[in-house]
């Protein structure tokens, strides 16, 4: 008997003050945004407007794409400074190359991998940086649910990540789609500042 797994968060109405970044309609919210045929957006791109703290929703899928080093490779950057690993990772354990992992930073504490072409889901509490006259007095912090479990527990992140497109810094950042070479879509992301 086949088991298809559901993300609980797929298609998660956005609360009030949201603001909706694709929902399939458009690409205006990006820079550089590209649509499939079928209304999925393309990796490579930047949000428009620049955020600070709030709560970021994402639905992505990874190819079937099992050749190394491709295997699906995106990720999700929180201001383009910290990203989180979009990757297909199912079959292997948590690292922070893996998916769900915070790259060079810590691995997912379980690996929540769904099998390519299935649609999942992130959902992610960001606490920007504090940093000031160029000293930072706080680091960035995510809780991470992948697939809504949660993978990250207020997690600190105390640098920009690896090929992160931009340093630390106290201005807000885009959210960053990561164009890795491979067929990654995405089809409906919201952003809750706080």
């Amino acid at each position: 008997m086949r088991v298809t797994r559901r993300s609980p968060t797929l298609g998660m109405k956005p609360p009030n003050g949201a603001i909706v970044l694709f929902d399939g309609t458009n690409v205006d919210q990006f820079e550089n945004g590209r649509m499939t045929d079928d209304k999925l957006l393309i990796p490579g791109t930047t949000t428009r407007p620049r955020f600070q703290s709030g709560t970021l929703h994402v639905e992505f899928q990874v190819p079937y794409a099992p050749e190394v080093p491709s295997r699906g490779n995106s990720g999700v950057y929180l201001q383009s400074r910290y990203e989180v690993q979009i990757l297909d990772s199912i079959g292997f354990d948590p690292h922070n190359h893996e998916c769900g992992g915070i790259p060079s930073i810590k691995a997912a504490d379980v690996m929540m991998s769904y099998p390519p072409l299935q649609w999942q889901t992130y959902d992610i509490e960001f606490t920007a940086a504090q940093i000031q006259d160029g000293k930072k007095s706080k680091s960035a912090r995510m809780t991470v649910r992948h697939n809504g479990v949660l993978i990250h527990d207020d997690v600190e992140v105390p640098h920009a990540t690896t090929s992160s497109p931009w340093e630390e810094g106290s201005e807000p950042g885009p959210i960053n789609l990561q164009e890795h070479g491979a067929a990654v879509r995405y089809r409906y992301i919201w952003f809750l500042p706080r």
